[in-house]
Formats: structure tokens, C-alpha cells, sequence
């Protein structure tokens, strides 16, 4: 179903009984922030919520594609998968055999939508130029400050158009924008991203690059601008086929570039390829870590429109899960199936975890039928788009359920020959990937969690463990005085979370070679993870999530044998200077300061927010270090 404006969706979210109004004066600087993550964090993504007062004209709808309901009924379907269906569907009316005159003509109607959801430029203003302000100030928009970090507001929903200068190629993409001044901002593309080739082909030619930002309007645009399309996919196009309607755009008044009629704000403008960059962050960003300050474009406002009954979308990213998680699952189920029909046949489903931020952690299902299967997937995988900035691939057979993580790790422990079936590969890292001792640079690991053919089995054995012992945690704890706390998940991986005080040791290699001679110790556990002494080892979700964000799996991973088989060690800590050798600046993690969580506490009830929630900062404050955004040594 296409929505006609961002209201049209508010509409819709509240029937649903989805959205809440919050009437009352809530500040766009880190106020707004803290009420929506403990939204956020809640069951099912809790609702979405619209700040109607918030010192601008302008509501603030947050939140709103922050759960699988919502996310569904922003794209009009009942189900995930009915998009990736419907991609199916179409494929095979193309590439079936047509035996007939008949059968081909069938494929008509579908020629037809097809033709249908093209974009088209129409004549005159649209909605979104309603309202024309030629002296802009960007200040007029409620602009959020989100974590107390940040360097600054940033608009964080934007829909970022710009043009090949050679083809014409329209891109949509999405990338957060620092502001500066009433008419400037940051353009925070990264390296690997469409935005930036096409800056790069404009500073070639010594030209301006003209710019627009759309905000709002359909769901359907946002989410596209999001979406991991081919790159000579139009984004407005993948738009038409998600509402079943074509998007109508118009030009834009100061700039030589199209934005769609109907949405909510525009804000055009241009990058002077010849100018300096300006330092743009920290921000709060997706990984739950801040991505620090650097070097990036300048972008200079010559035009605001908007609505008159605009409306100004946000989001906020941070420690997972988040609205952005369910963006991403959204993406997960519908390119599943172009997935299967472009490369890799073999593969049944795939899950991006949440605390695998995206990147960090996917598991795929395929259906085997040949020795060293797994490994061509994984390879294949790691060279497709942006699952090339993939870290950690677990594959799996056809008859395991991926979303079932408990089920994972008992498949690991049954199929997994660790030495043999650990696949550590090099590659490109999405640059918010702190742990790597390189920037964007950094190893891979494969996990091989099939049931194996003969050809595929080796003589080596993992460690085995006696899952009926019990370990003496205060035995182990006087024996290794570095060692704060432990945890064992005998029943899932025997796993052990051991947290530990690194300034009594920063060579976990030692300690791993020291913990395999302790009979008591190796008879339990055949992997074991490494963790900061701040962290809470009872929490897995929480021991996943910072695992994976800090660890370069090549480097952190030590396999350590034993007369008995190999046990695997990895260093899920931060990493320093002083005590690793590491030579990057190490981010903090995100939360909330004391006094922006004791303001919304004591205005909770008067802002009609329902039944208490507590801030989830309070469970992280004491892993965020001194030191502001990055973390001081």
C-alpha cells in the first residue's frame, strides 16, 4: 500500500495502536534520545513515538520502524518474507520456458507493473515544495543531539541523492549529517559507499557536486535508501516495487537534481569538491560504540522545503537492539531470495543476530551435497556486496533452525573439529569496525558447523569435556588471581566466560596455554571467551555483542592443544596501547549521562509514556570509561 505522506503512516501506526503522542515539552538534545531507547530495548520494539513539542514546528516520529509489526506495516505486507515471495514469483515468470504464444503472453501483465513502478519526473512543485525557504536555516528542524558524546545534532534519517556526473545514475543512500551552521553540514559517506565514487568522480572533473536530502514521505523511500542494492539499481525503482506504485519526482529549485513530490522536508545543496574537509562526530553510533571524530565533506545548504504539515523522521542507533535492528531484518528477509537466484542456490535462510550489529555475525543454512560446500559459501559470501564487511559466518545444515541460537551452539559443539574447521580469511571491514589493528582492514573467521563428508574428516580431535563435572569457580579464581568471575554454559557450547583484570595480565595467549594444563578446568570447557572484568558474564546477549565488536578474529583467537585434542581461547577485552600494543584510539561505549536519565525519570508520568521504564544505560554505566568518546589509557 503507498502511503501519501508521513502523516498518511502516523495515521496508519496509530490505528494500529502503535504510536504514542507525547504532548508534553521533551528537548531534542539527549532528552528524546533516552526516552526512545528504553522503548527501543523493550519487547517487540515497544511503540513509536511522535514528540509533538519539541520548541520547532516540526513533530519528531521516532522509532517507527523499531519492531517486525511496524517494520511491516511501513512496507504494506502482513510478512517479512512477502517480499523476497514476490521477488521469486516475478524471476521465474521471466525465466521459465514459454512453450507457447500463450505462455508468453501471460508474462504481459507483468511486463506491465514492471513498467509501472519506473520513476517518473513530473512537472511543477510537488508537496515537499510547499513551503520554499531560498535563505535557509537548518535550525528550524528538530535536529537531535542523541548521545552526550556526540559532536554535535545530527540529522539521522536522511535520504541523500546525488548523481553519476557521467551517466546521470541516480543513487539514494543514507548518511548521517553533523550540523555546523544554519546552512552547513558534515556528509559522513564512507569509503565503500556510491556517495563517496560519486564525489570522487566530481573532484575529477573539478566540479560542484549538487546534492538533495529527502525527509519522510512513503516508508518505502527510506527504507530503500537503505537497502544493499546493485549498484545500477535505482533505489526509487526498488521504492515503486515495494509500494506497487511508481514514485513521482520533481527538480529540485536551487540544485540540478529530482527528489520525490511527496516527501516530507528537502534539503538541497552542493559539495565543493575542491574544498578541505571539516571534523566531523563523535557519534553514538549502530555498533553501540562511537565512531570517533574525522575528516569529511562539507556540505552547504542553499534550499529548505518542506509541507506544510511536514513532519521530521529520526532515528537513534546505539547498544543493540535498536530501531536499526529490525531495518536490518527487514533487509535480511527480503534479499534472502536474491541471494539464492544470483549466487549461491545452496543456501535455505540466513539470520543477522542483533548483536551482531549487522556486520559483525551471520549464520547461513544450506543445503550440502558436496565436501568443502561450506567453504566455497563463505568465500562466495565474503565477495557480495556489503556482506564483504561480514566478520563472523556460521554455516549450518538444512535441517537446523538458524533462529533458534541455542540450537547454534549445540550444532557448533557436535559438527565443529576445531582446528579444521576455524576458516580465518582477510578482507575489507566496515570503518566503524574498531577492533582491527587497520583501518577498514582486518581478518575474518569462518565457522564450518555442517555435518561433514568423509572426505572432510580428519584425525583431529577437540577437547573432550565432561559436562557432569562441576567447576570449583573459587579454586580456579585463587589459582588464577587475574581472573575476577567465570560463568560455564555447559549445555550449550562448553563455554566459559572468564572475565578478567588486565592489569594483572594483558598475555591471554599465557593464560590460555596455563588454563589448558588445569585438568579441572579443560575437562569442562572446549571454548572459552575472555572478557573485561566490568562486563556481566550472566548476560549472553551482552557477552555476544561486545565479543564480537572487539575482537579481530585472527589475532584474538589462540587454539591451544592439548594430549587430549584443542581447546580455542578468544580476547573479547578492549584493546590499549599499553597493554596489547594496539595503536588505534579504542571508542567508549554509549549511554545516557546521570542527569538526562533522572530528567526523563521525574517527568515520566506527566509525559504519558505508560508504565515505567528504566533507562538501559544504568546496566552499562560502569563499562564506559573516562576519556569522553574514545576511551582514555
Amino acid at each position: 500500500m503507498p502511503y501519501k505522506s508521513l502523516q498518511h503512516f502516523i495515521k496508519t501506526l496509530e490505528a494500529n495502536n502503535e504510536l504514542i503522542r507525547v504532548k508534553e515539552y521533551v528537548n531534542p538534545e539527549l532528552e528524546i534520545t533516552e526516552i526512545v531507547d528504553r522503548y527501543s530495548k523493550s519487547p517487540d520494539g515497544g511503540k513509536a513515538l511522535l514528540f509533538e513539542n519539541n520548541g520547532t514546528d516540526f513533530p519528531v516520529l521516532i522509532n517507527a520502524y523499531g519492531s517486525e509489526k511496524r517494520m511491516c506495516l511501513a512496507l504494506g505486507i502482513d510478512n517479512l518474507d512477502t517480499i523476497g515471495a514476490n521477488i521469486n514469483n516475478i524471476f521465474a515468470e521471466f525465466t521459465e520456458p514459454k512453450k507457447g504464444l500463450l505462455d508468453k503472453l501471460r508474462i504481459l501483465p507483468t511486463l506491465s507493473n514492471v513498467a509501472s513502478w519506473m520513476p517518473k519526473i513530473v512537472k511543477g512543485k510537488g508537496q515537499c515544495q510547499e513551503i520554499i525557504k531560498k535563505q535557509p536555516d537548518v535550525g528550524i528542524l528538530p535536529v537531535l543531539k542523541c548521545w552526550p558524546e556526540d559532536g554535535g545534532k545530527f540529522i539521522t534519517l536522511p535520504m541523500v541523492i546525488t548523481k553519476d556526473p557521467h551517466t546521470g545514475l541516480r543513487n539514494v543512500g543514507m548518511y548521517r549529517m553533523q550540523l555546523f551552521d544554519k546552512a552547513l553540514t558534515g556528509m559522513h559517506w564512507h569509503m565503500h559507499k556510491v556517495g563517496a565514487r560519486h564525489f570522487s568522480e566530481y573532484k575529477k572533473l573539478g566540479k560542484k557536486m549538487p546534492i538533495a536530502i529527502a525527509l519522510g514521505g512513503d516508508p518505502a523511500y527510506t527504507y530503500s535508501a537503505t537497502a544493499p542494492l546493485p549498484d545500477n539499481v535505482d533505489e526509487y525503482l526498488f521504492a515503486g516495487f515495494l509500494r506497487k506504485k511508481r514514485v513521482q519526482l520533481v527538480k529540485c529549485i536551487t540544485q540540478d537534481i529530482e527528489v520525490p513530490s511527496d516527501a516530507d522536508i528537502i534539503i538541497e545543496g552542493f559539495v565543493d569538491t575542491e574544498e578541505e574537509f571539516i571534523l566531523e562526530g563523535p557519534f553514538g553510533d549502530h555498533t553501540g560504540f562511537y565512531s570517533l571524530a574525522d575528516m569529511f565533506p562539507k556540505f552547504h545548504i542553499t534550499c529548505i522545503t518542506h509541507r506544510k504539515n511536514a513532519v521530521y523522521p529520526a532515528t537513534i542507533v546505539g547498544i543493540p537492539p535498536m530501531e536499526d535492528a529490525w531495518i536490518g531484518k527487514a533487509t535480511e528477509r527480503i534479499f534472502l531470495t536474491p541471494i539464492k537466484i544470483s549466487m549461491l542456490p545452496e543456501i535455505i535462510d540466513f539470520d543477522l543476530p542483533f548483536v551482531g550489529v549487522a556486520h559483525n555475525l551471520a549464520i547461513v543454512k544450506i543445503k550440502k551435497t558436496y565436501p568443502g560446500q561450506a567453504i566455497k559459501v563463505m568465500n562466495s559470501l565474503w565477495g557480495a556486496g556489503q556482506m564483504m564487511f561480514n566478520k563472523v559466518l556460521i554455516i549450518v545444515d538444512q535441517d537446523v533452525d538458524i533462529h533458534n541460537y541455542n540450537e547454534i551452539g549445540k550444532i557448533i559443539n557436535k559438527n565443529v573439529d576445531i582446528p579444521t574447521d576455524l576458516h580465518f580469511s582477510m578482507g575489507p571491514l566496515d570503518i566503524l569496525d574498531h577492533s582491527s589493528s587497520k583501518y577498514a582492514f582486518g581478518s575474518k573467521l569462518g565457522i564450518d558447523a555442517t555435518t561433514k563428508f568423509r572426505e572432510e574428516i580428519t584425525e583431529h580431535k577437540n577437547i573432550t569435556t565432561n559436562p557432569n563435572d562441576i567447576l570449583d569457580k573459587e579454586m580456579l579464581i585463587k589459582e588464577f588471581p587475574e581472573i575476577t568471575d567465570f560463568n560455564y554454559f555447559g549445555d550449550l557450547l562448553k563455554l566459559s566466560i572468564i572475565s578478567i583484570d588486565k592489569k594483572k595480565t594483558s598475555n591471554l595467549a599465557e593464560l590460555s596455554q596455563r588454563l589448558v594444563v588445569n585438568k579441572s578446568f579443560i575437562d569442562n570447557v572446549s571454548i572459552s571467551i575472555f572478557v573485561d572484568q566490568e562486563t556481566d558474564i550472566n548476560d549472553f546477549n551482552m557477552v555476544a555483542w561486545l565479543t564480537l565488536g572487539n575482537i579481530d578474529p585472527k589475532r584474538d583467537s589462540f587454539l591451544i592443544p592439548d594430549e587430549k585434542g584443542m581447546a580455542l581461547f578468544i580476547d573479547g577485552t578492549r584493546k590499549a596501547l599499553k597493554t596489547d600494543k594496539f595503536d588505534r584510539d579504542w571508542p567508549n561505549i554509549i549511554v545516557s549521562d546521570d542527569t538526562t536519565i533522572a530528567s526523563i525519570d521525574k517527568k515520566w508520568e506527566m509525559l504519558g509514556l505508560g508504565d515505567f521504564i528504566q533507562s538501559p544505560s544504568i546496566k552499562y554505566k560502569k563499562m564506559h570509561f573516562k576519556g569522553g568518546a574514545k576511551v582514555a589509557e
